[in-house]
């Protein structure tokens, strides 16, 4: 029987790898199905939506073995209680019906199952006096996302029909989005067009791929500077098409992990150790340059930052390191 009435909206099996034998079950699912917090996958399996070879535990400390067979019963979402927060947040531009922010590295966008505080829409409410409810609760004013771990601008709705507004300039396309990545490697050319389409990983829910049934991707990717000593190299990057992990992937691919980004093929190893101290585990991908139409005047706005931390100190260290190489 399961400890709670709520239904079942999905049913998902992994298998316990080689290496991770050992693994108590809570972490095995935090590593699994990374969507939930460690903590909301605890609470699911004491109340006993987690199977472990067909039999019910709801232990999360239990040690697994190799090749057993985990099921993870996902109930519908509960209602979350998402409440204002002071939380300090980079405000560079508002009016009545928008805002344009930069997200710090580390901020998550908006809660979800486990991770109900400390989000930006948790600052934006204590912040804001209203914002657009077409996002539901639990996304009020979201028109588009950052990853966690990446930095930059962003705009939110203050007003549904800004909403509305800026939820189509983004579907149509007619939003401009400009980034610029820090990444491992030195490419042979100037310019690349990717047109690559991106799907969710077969084995890791966590991480998208690049898959011929997958959405169509598009990004533009300019060579700015190199780093030849370190391998490293400073592009500008424009995305058409709004994938998750869009950029990261798509220059992964290619070759050309973002520093930072372990999920996509960052080593390490493979830089400085005081390039890893400052970066403080976050991605050196920025998204510097914002374009779109104001919803109510349809004047076009263009916003454009210099680097916030820690890709600044990032970069002048990386152009130290260069020249006491050289």
């Amino acid at each position: 029987m399961l400890g709670s009435k709520r239904t079942i909206v999905e049913t998902l099996t992994f298998e316990v790898a080689e290496e991770q034998e050992g693994l108590r079950l809570d972490q095995f699912l935090s590593q699994a199905y990374p969507d939930f917090s460690r903590s909301y996958h605890q609470r699911l399996i004491e109340e006993g939506y987690v199977l472990v070879d067909g039999l019910e535990i709801r232990k999360p400390s239990k040690r697994l073995k190799r090749a057993s067979q985990i099921t993870l019963l996902i109930p519908e979402p509960e209602p979350l209680e998402v409440l204002p927060e002071n939380i300090p947040i980079d405000i560079v531009y508002e009016d009545q019906h928008i805002l344009v922010l930069i997200k710090p590295c580390g901020l998550v966008v908006h809660p979800s199952p486990g991770y109900t505080s400390g989000t930006l829409v948790n600052a934006l409410l204590y912040h804001v006096k209203s914002l657009s409810s077409i996002g539901g609760v639990e996304r009020p004013g979201i028109v588009h996302r950052l990853d966690k771990n990446t930095m930059g601008l962003m705009v939110v709705a203050k007003t549904d029909m800004a909403h509305r507004s800026l939820a189509e300039q983004f579907k149509e396309r007619k939003v401009e989005k400009l980034y610029k990545a820090l990444v491992k490697g030195i490419p042979n050319w100037s310019y690349k067009l990717i047109e690559a389409p991106i799907g969710r990983h077969t084995e890791d829910r966590k991480k998208f791929t690049i898959r011929e049934e997958g959405k169509p991707a598009k990004s533009e990717v300019w060579l700015l500077r190199t780093f030849p000593r370190q391998s490293i190299s400073l592009l500008k990057v424009k995305i058409h098409t709004g994938r998750t992990h869009q950029i990261r992937v798509h220059l992964s691919h290619l070759g050309f992990p973002i520093l930072g980004d372990t999920t996509y093929g960052f080593k390490r190893s493979s830089v400085d150790k005081r390039l890893l101290q400052t970066l403080g585990g976050c991605h050196m991908l920025l998204s510097y340059h914002l374009s779109f139409e104001h919803p109510q005047t349809g004047q076009k706005l263009t916003f454009e930052i210099q680097e916030p931390e820690p890709f600044k100190s990032t970069l002048a260290l990386i152009e130290k390191l260069e020249e006491e190489l050289s």
